[in-house]
């Protein structure tokens, strides 16, 4: 058991960015990911089908093995991941807009959060967003067109730049600081969204966050590996152009 892998699923390759930090942190730990990007984007699904995706993802890493389950997708997560943790008996860990830190590290009092519609519009962000914001005005902005583009291998560019300026000038006229990226696949755009927000902006993501909580549970359960190197398999579904490409063409991709 305590060798089996990690498993991780995303809409397609966002969910790169979690697995980057996971292998940091754990790099003794044997990891399957899995790129639903035949399905992606999930950011504009009825609630019904990203649940369902979710589990038929969660459903196919447990056949493969997995001792835990890492939703590194935030539509996934603040939709799917109590449906989840009731369905299957192993531990899960989800990904939520870091609104908390952002909420404790801001001084001007206002903070943007750039996410998907599914992700803005479920629950249990609106539950994190008055648990912990409740005294900070919070931006929010669906950064709709994004997901699609990232998915095609563009993350720079004049296309990218104008849908970018469109989300975030009007955040940047309410004097955020803090601007928390609330998808797992907008950390590919870090460099442009680093160009258009003023250097008093802070940007942040889920990635250690979701790593340590990882580790947390691992140790928890007991069921940290002890292998001396980690080994990392890619499954996907779609097309693998650009998984492949942000995995620097390292690692043998399976479609399924």
């Amino acid at each position: 058991m305590n060798n089996s892998p990690i498993g991780i699923f995303d809409s397609g390759i966002g969910g790169i960015t979690i697995f980057n930090s996971i292998k940091k942190l754990l790099p003794k730990e044997n990891i399957i990911y899995f790129s639903d990007n035949l399905n992606s984007p999930y950011g504009n699904k009825p609630i019904e089908t990203i649940q369902k995706l979710s589990y038929n993802n969660a459903q196919w890493l447990l056949e493969k093995g997995c001792k835990l389950i890492v939703v590194a997708c935030n539509t996934a997560t603040t939709n799917s991941i109590s449906n989840l943790r009731d369905k299957f008996n192993l531990p899960f860990v989800g990904i939520e807009p870091a609104i908390k830190p952002a909420a404790m590290k801001t001084k001007t009092g206002k903070i943007g959060v750039l996410a998907t519609k599914g992700t803005l519009s479920s629950s249990l962000f609106n539950l994190t967003s008055a648990d912990h914001a409740s005294n900070i005005e919070i931006i929010e902005k669906n950064g709709d067109g994004l997901v699609k583009l990232i998915e095609n291998g563009i993350f720079e560019g004049i296309e990218i730049e104008n849908l970018l300026h469109e989300y975030l000038d009007f955040m940047i006229n309410k004097k955020i600081d803090h601007l928390v990226l609330g998808c797992t696949h907008y950390p590919f755009l870090n460099k442009v969204i680093s160009k258009i927000l003023p250097n008093s902006v802070k940007i942040i993501d889920s990635g250690e966050a979701v790593a340590r909580q990882t580790k947390a549970l691992l140790i928890n359960n007991k069921i940290e590996s002890n292998c001396k190197q980690g080994h990392y398999s890619f499954y996907y579904n779609g097309d693998s152009a650009t998984l492949n490409k942000v995995l620097n063409h390292k690692f043998e991709l399976k479609r399924i």
